[in-house]
This record gives C-alpha cells, structure tokens and sequence, in this order.
C-alpha cells in the first residue's frame, strides 16, 4: 500500500478510530488520543504489507483495539461507579460532557465486554465485525455483549 492510499484510507476512519477509542478510554481524550496516534504509527509500519483496502477499518480497528488492551493491562480496573467518578474526576472529558455516565459506567467493564459494548452501540458494527475485529469468536462476542449489558443495566441501576 502506498503513503498516499494510506493517507487517504485512515482519513475515512478517522474519526470512527478516535470515537472508537474515546468511548474504550471512558472519555479520557488525552488517552484515546495517545493510542490512536500509536495504532496510527503501527498501521503505518505495517501497511507495506496489506492489501485488502476493502476491510481497512477492520484491520485499523483491530490495531486499535490490540493497543488499546496493551495499554489497559498496565492500567488500574474500577470495581464500582463511586470508585470510576472518584478516579476520573479530572482526568477525563468535561464534566458537562453528555455521556460521562455512560463512560464512568464502561469503566467499571472488563475491556473484552467494554470493546463489544462499544463497536456493537456506539460504533454500529455487526457481531461478526466484532469477532473479526477483537478476534474472538461470534459465540464470545454475543457473551461479551450479554454480560456487559447486564453489568451496564445493574451500574446504570436501568
């Protein structure tokens, strides 16, 4: 792949990439920005090697999502809502941000859940993308999103 069909491939995506990592990061801009110029640089140096522009945003957002574990597996988990508003206080978006609930709740998931929940309703992917994209299994992602809507309704108190 060229620099320039690269080029113009991530800035079709862009913006469902930075979304995608925003609502994975609970809102924390500075971190959703910091993995997306990260997954940008990995797509970049492996770009040489891909073909298939057909399924780019996939290829990007499994990128996304692998950088995004990485990056998470060094971080704290939160175990209650409390806990998620206390840490995120000032570190993420504004505090009148319209879905900081939502996002102080995705906090509080597992990433393989949160990743689900949020390409399947925020970013509109089908299972099967999921699947492709976190590589999982169709049969694991459904899981992922069953028990993530559930812990989302309990936290959410729905």
């Amino acid at each position: 792949m060229t620099r320039e069909v690269f080029i113009a491939l991530v800035e079709r995506e862009q913006n469902a990439l930075r979304g995608f990592l925003l609502a994975l990061c609970c809102g924390n801009k500075s971190d959703a920005d910091d993995l997306a110029q990260d997954t940008l640089v990995k797509a970049y140096l492996s770009s040489a090697g891909y073909q298939n522009k057909k399924y780019f945003h996939s290829w990007l957002f499994r990128i996304a999502y692998n950088t995004f574990l990485n990056h998470r597996a060094s971080c704290r988990t939160m175990e209650t809502l409390d806990d998620a508003r206390t840490f995120v206080s000032t570190n993420t978006a504004d505090k009148g941000f319209d879905h900081q609930n939502l996002y102080l709740a995705l906090s509080i998931l597992p990433p393989k859940e949160r990743s689900a929940i949020t390409l399947y309703y925020l970013n509109g992917y089908d299972i099967k993308e999921i699947a492709t994209i976190t590589e999982a299994s169709v049969d694991a992602v459904k899981k992922q999103l069953s028990r993530g809507r559930d812990k989302l309704k309990e936290v959410l108190k729905i």
